[in-house]
């Protein structure tokens, strides 16, 4: 370990934390220089500590820049990170920032095996760790974007003593639902992610890796390993996530025992997450243990507004709150606040007392043959048929005569049959102007996603009786049900939570397709993105392996009676 005064605070490299196997994982800690105990915010994550954004996520640092650039103000940017606090806006505030290098990444040894029960156990010896130093008043919070966020939910439930707060900025929640499985099909994310963030700085890539702009020092060493002993020092994650169709013993390991969790909770989602985020903020909120928790939801990309004023004030008020035992009004904050989003990334604030809201009218719009979309149900027998590979069938409501506030969980009940012995379903709620044209969101991940999206194998239709509600369907995924070609099966499809006003004249349509959905078929993707951006950002599901062309390159028929009326549940919100 090395120690050091700079920038106005007192830095520890690699400062060793000794974990119950006899592995010592390495932080750096930053804290002011003044001897004190302070509170810790820490964070324990893959990414490499030492890697500065600007040079390893350019293209998000440029967004950042460009969207918020106040947080170029008051620092020097030179320990910015990916998805963690700037030490040099929070030290002086009386934090100390303890960044832990993840087992088996960066410069942490041991072997790398993302979001298993051993890294929480890690986190949380960590925590514990933090909270008895000298420099520590005992009371430590997590924190982070993704990542950094995902793993809390699975470490607080182990309840270390010295977790004081949880601050969980668009973390999803469900290893299986959000991260590896959309509806049971298998997302490209995990293939693309494991390798270009994670095992491009496992620990051991060493000298042949980046070095850091601070230290000087290989962000993923010491050591220097071979690319063989680099693989048998990880796991196969993203394989294992093809590997582990259904949700066995693998998957249950890494879903969060919610109710165990106690600890003061904070939870911020995304509405354009859609891939991956959102949904766990609103579902880990729900079911979390703690009498003390928060909801606020936000618009934007997966990370400008965390590093932006709006959302570092609403940060430090949490932490100030619960870590330093501040009078800060915090106890007022409400515990749900929405940002309710209109056309044009124009975004309202509100705050509310419950999710989803009590005062919500849950409307069906119902599908119909000649592709309309409106409240009244018919009972003519007729069928739609498209290809997979097409886009679709789209249903679509006459334009409004008034606004309409649509905010809460969205569900879709389908009949539908196929030519082979199963379905892939890809649902997406659109927007349009009174001229045709669609109207898109900046996303998360992606700067023009549509109002909402859902998925479903049609083989995973098998419903948790006890989990299901009308407005959100919870697939069991625990066995397969083959589809008999031609014959329908009745299918409950969870769109991910959403808000949209929908102004005057507008119109509302449902798209039912067979891969994954478009804007217009262009990559509008930033210098340096690490993928293209064409209305799901890295959320596509296209490995012919989960997805052989023989099983869901062919047709699916949607089917409409008087006993089988398909319908969107939609939750309108009164005017007040």
């Amino acid at each position: 370990m090395k120690s050091e005064i700079r920038d106005g605070m007192k830095i520890d490299w690699d400062a060793p934390i000794g974990m119950d196997d006899g592995i010592a994982l390495r932080a750096d800690v930053f804290r002011p220089v003044a001897d004190g105990q302070y509170p810790v915010i820490m964070s324990y994550g893959p990414y490499a500590k030492g890697l500065a954004m600007q040079e390893g996520y350019k293209s998000q640092w440029m967004r950042i820049v460009k969207s918020a650039p106040e947080v170029l103000q008051g620092s020097s940017n030179k320990y910015q990170n990916w998805e963690l606090f700037d030490p040099e806006k929070w030290v002086p505030d009386g934090y100390v920032l303890v960044r832990v290098d993840s087992r088996g990444a960066g410069r942490s040894p041991g072997r790398l095996e993302v979001w298993s029960p051993r890294e929480a156990k890690d986190i949380a010896l960590c925590v514990d760790w933090a909270g008895v130093q000298p420099w520590s008043n005992g009371k430590v919070g997590l924190h982070g974007i993704s990542y950094y966020s995902m793993n809390q939910w699975q470490a607080a439930p182990l309840k270390p003593k010295h977790l004081a707060a949880l601050c969980i900025w668009e973390g999803s929640s469900d290893y299986y639902r959000e991260l590896c499985r959309h509806g049971g099909i298998l997302s490209d994310f995990y293939s693309s992610w494991y390798p270009r963030q994670v095992t491009a700085v496992q620990h051991g890539v060493g000298d042949r890796g980046s070095k850091s702009a601070v230290t000087g020092e290989p962000v993923a060493g010491p050591e220097t390993m071979s690319d063989e002993q680099l693989r048998k020092n990880r796991a196969d994650c993203d394989g294992d996530a093809l590997r582990h169709r259904l949700i066995d013993d693998y998957h249950k390991a890494r879903l969060p025992k919610f109710e165990d969790i106690e600890t003061p909770l904070f939870s911020a989602a995304n509405w354009g997450g859609m891939g991956l985020h959102p949904r766990g903020n609103f579902e880990g909120f729900l079911r979390a243990g703690s009498k003390q928790k928060w909801l606020e939801v936000h618009g934007d990309t997966h990370f400008t507004l965390f590093y932006a004023n709006y959302g570092q004030a609403l940060q430090k008020k949490f932490f100030d709150h619960f870590l330093k035992g501040l009078d800060n009004g915090w106890d007022k904050q409400p515990k749900v606040l929405l940002n309710v989003r209109h056309p044009g990334e124009k975004f309202v604030p509100r705050a509310e007392n419950e999710w989803p809201l009590a005062r919500t009218q849950w409307t069906k719009f119902f599908l119909h043959p000649d592709r309309e979309l409106d409240t009244t149900p018919r009972t003519e027998e007729a069928t739609l048929t498209y290809d997979t590979q097409s886009d679709g069938v789209t249903f679509c409501t006459e334009a409004f005569t008034e606004a309409m506030e649509i905010t809460g969980p969205v569900a879709v009940k389908l009949w539908v049959s196929s030519d082979t012995t199963d379905a892939d379903l890809f649902l997406v709620l659109r927007l349009f102007e009174p001229n045709g044209k669609e109207v898109t969101f900046v996303g998360s991940n992606d700067p023009r996603v549509p109002v909402g999206l859902g998925w479903l194998r049609a083989s995973h239709r098998k419903l948790d009786p006890k989990e299901t509600r009308p407005y959100r369907p919870y697939h069991t995924h625990d066995e397969i049900q083959p589809l008999q070609p031609g014959e329908p099966v009745e299918l409950d499809i969870e769109i991910l939570p959403t808000s949209i006003v929908v102004p005057k004249g507008y119109r509302l349509a449902v798209s039912v397709r067979g891969k994954d959905y478009e804007v217009d078929g262009m990559d509008v993707a930033l210098p340096h993105a690490p993928y293209s951006m064409k209305g799901v950002g890295p959320f596509t599901h296209t490995n012919p392996h989960d997805r052989p062309p023989m099983i869901f390159g062919g047709k699916n028929t949607l089917h409409f009676s008087g006993k089988r009326q398909p319908y969107v549940l939609l939750p309108v919100i009164p005017k007040a």
